[in-house]
């Protein structure tokens, strides 16, 4: 991070592992082909869950910057295979966004989660969606970051490696909320 970057960053995380192994009926691509699928159907059901929620919730706006940093950090996990805010090497989302955006500001939320798979059943999109959203919403930590009326973009990142995809979603309030903040927090939760 750079000092001289004026930034108040709360990062309020959770993680999840759903350790079932789900499979598909048939394989139908190879797992990493279908990872931009599979952020576009999280990306839906988390909206749908987010209205259930908070009927009055406007709608996550999908964000380029934090679909970038999300899917960065997902294929770090991949690579590294762990889960977890703190990289092997200390990098978080946070660190990720600021190397790209010295002047980014504002709140961040972060939930992690990864679900191993039979490589010879491979990956259903919609099955993985569900259950990753799932996990979620059973976690208050994860179902407060989905539900917070504060954030209003999202950027959703997933990555597979042999046996577990491993999915990243960011929250972020809006820029116009960003611009009277000036110091960094982070608040990091198990």
């Amino acid at each position: 991070m750079r000092p001289s970057a004026a930034i108040l960053c709360v990062l309020l995380c959770s993680c999840a592992a759903d350790t079932s192994v789900h499979m598909a009926a048939k394989p139908s691509a190879e797992p990493k082909m279908l990872m931009p699928a599979l952020e576009n159907r999280i990306y839906e059901l988390v909206d749908q869950e987010r209205h259930k929620l908070d009927p009055a919730a406007r709608p996550l706006a999908l964000d380029s910057e934090l679909v970038k940093a999300a899917r960065q950090k997902s294929a770090d996990m991949a690579a590294h295979h762990y889960l977890a805010h703190y990289a092997p090497d200390g990098q978080t989302a946070a660190g990720i966004i600021m190397e790209d955006d010295e002047n980014f500001h504002g709140i961040l939320g972060e939930n992690l989660a990864a679900q191993p798979y039979l490589p010879k059943f491979g990956v259903d999109v919609e099955t993985f969606a569900r259950s990753l959203v799932n996990t979620w919403l059973a976690s208050k930590g994860h179902r407060d970051n989905l539900a917070d009326t504060a954030f209003g973009r999202t950027g959703i990142g997933a990555a597979a490696n042999a046996d577990t995809v491993y999915v990243t979603e960011l929250f972020a309030d809006d820029p116009a909320s960003q611009k009277s903040q000036s110091s960094l927090q982070r608040n990091v939760s198990p």
